[in-house]
């Protein structure tokens, strides 16, 4: 049933843009109607109609403890009680700052924001203003928020000057970023000889989680540290999908990669609206009132948000051994596509992260996620939004799992993204 789902669309459509809020969530690229949520609690979620899925989406990453956590409420509530938003400094901005200075050692100083477009945004200030320089390299398929610098492609090639990726972005805005190819160590190298002394950073989700999951070749992120040093240019980690989630310090202590600078989201702020950039202390006194590079927000470490953030890291550090747990059900579930799809999809998985392809080729950049068939995707999802899973209505987007998956959760979504696999003709 989706009778009030489609009410509600119809609704949304005279007031909203496309009826939604941002724009994967209209269903287009898998030609459904979009589902109206309702409520959510643990591993499941349900819509207006009174359909119930076990959600991979989760909230589009922040959800690693499920839904609704009794203890991250609790604290919600109270806080709540105080106040919702004061326009001045909190004990428990300090106490978050500290939080993930520790948990996250390369970030020494952070600034807390309302959102990962903004902690990418400020971040690309910052090293401009610290290094003097200003052109950024970012990578094609990696997404780093809405904001017009960073909103471009490569146009016919890696090399090419970049243009807009939206209407309403000037060429000029753009001018100052160019485009790499991830995975593709000669398209960085070229790019800082033909720009010498003019690069202030670069910017990289560390595991690629905008154009599917696509992970790191082996040695690249040491490449990217290395050539960032030798050309005097920042190195700036993405992580507002892979912070607290790949592991405690994030893709960098997976890794064993240390940026200059980090940007975080999500799960930062359990679940609440969020977002926070940092790195090293020199790098930071750029930013006002210390330095000259000017950014704020009245809602940025709002106390809301910062208790939900504090009582989801708390419980994350407590529990270390809750990304093993993640990488076995990730692994669990990738294996069990594999073993029906065989050599007709490609599966990327890294923790609780991971991406069903429906192409043949090794998928390792933005252009080997391209060669997917969208068709085959929209009616895999389809099957599974028809038994009870709900994922991203959208190739280009990962599945998360949360520690709340229960293993009959893990083996009930086996069984059905076999069947899926199975019903295709492909």
């Amino acid at each position: 049933m989706e009778t009030k789902s489609k009410e509600l669309f119809e609704r949304a459509k005279k007031h909203i843009p496309g009826g939604v809020n941002s724009p994967v969530r209209a269903f287009q690229a898998v030609g459904r109607t979009p589902r109206f949520m309702k409520a959510a609690k643990g591993s499941r979620i349900w819509d207006e109609d009174g359909n119930e899925f076990i959600d991979y989406v989760c909230s589009w990453g922040p959800g690693i403890l499920g839904h609704a956590d009794p203890r991250v409420i609790k604290k919600v509530k109270e806080a709540c009680d105080l106040g919702l938003t004061y326009g001045a400094p909190t004990q428990k901005e300090v106490e978050l700052a500290e939080l993930i200075a520790e948990l996250v050692p390369s970030m020494e100083v952070s600034r807390l924001v309302s959102s990962g477009t903004e902690a990418v945004m400020s971040a690309v200030r910052a090293a401009r203003g610290y290094t003097g320089k200003d052109k950024i390299i970012k990578f094609r398929g990696c997404y780093h928020g809405h904001s017009d610098g960073l909103l471009v492609k490569a146009g016919s090639g890696a090399l090419t000057t970049s243009v807009p990726d939206s209407a309403g972005v000037p060429a000029d805005y753009t001018k100052n970023t160019l485009v790499a190819e991830f995975n593709d160590r000669d398209s960085v190298e070229a790019l800082f000889q033909s720009n010498p002394g003019e690069i202030a950073a670069v910017i990289v989700e560390p595991v690629a989680a905008n154009m599917g999951v696509v992970l790191p070749e082996e040695g690249f992120l040491e490449f990217l540290r290395d050539i960032t040093k030798n050309n005097d240019s920042l190195l700036i980690f993405d992580e507002v999908i892979t912070g607290f989630r790949l592991a405690l310090g994030g893709a960098q202590e997976y890794f064993h990669v240390i940026p200059d600078l980090t940007t975080l989201g999500k799960i930062v702020g359990g679940g609440m609206p969020i977002g926070a950039y940092g790195g090293k202390r020199e790098i930071m006194q750029m930013i006002s009132p210390d330095g000259l590079v000017y950014q704020a927000g009245t809602l940025s470490g709002n106390p809301i948000a910062t208790t939900a953030g504090i009582e989801t890291l708390k419980i994350l550090k407590e529990d270390p051994d809750i990304y093993k747990r993640l990488e076995a059900r990730g692994e669990k579930m990738a294996q069990a596509v594999r073993d029906a799809a065989g050599e007709r999809v490609r599966v990327n998985q890294i923790g609780s992260l991971l991406s069903v392809f429906f192409t043949k080729n090794e998928v390792r950049d933005y252009e080997s996620a391209a060669s997917s068939d969208l068709e085959l995707y929209a009616e895999y999802f389809g099957y599974l939004l028809d038994h009870g899973i709900y994922t991203a209505p959208s190739q280009f987007e990962a599945m998360f799992l949360s520690d709340v998956h229960t293993e009959e959760d893990i083996e009930t979504t086996c069984q059905i993204m076999r069947d899926a696999l199975c019903s295709l003709h492909f």
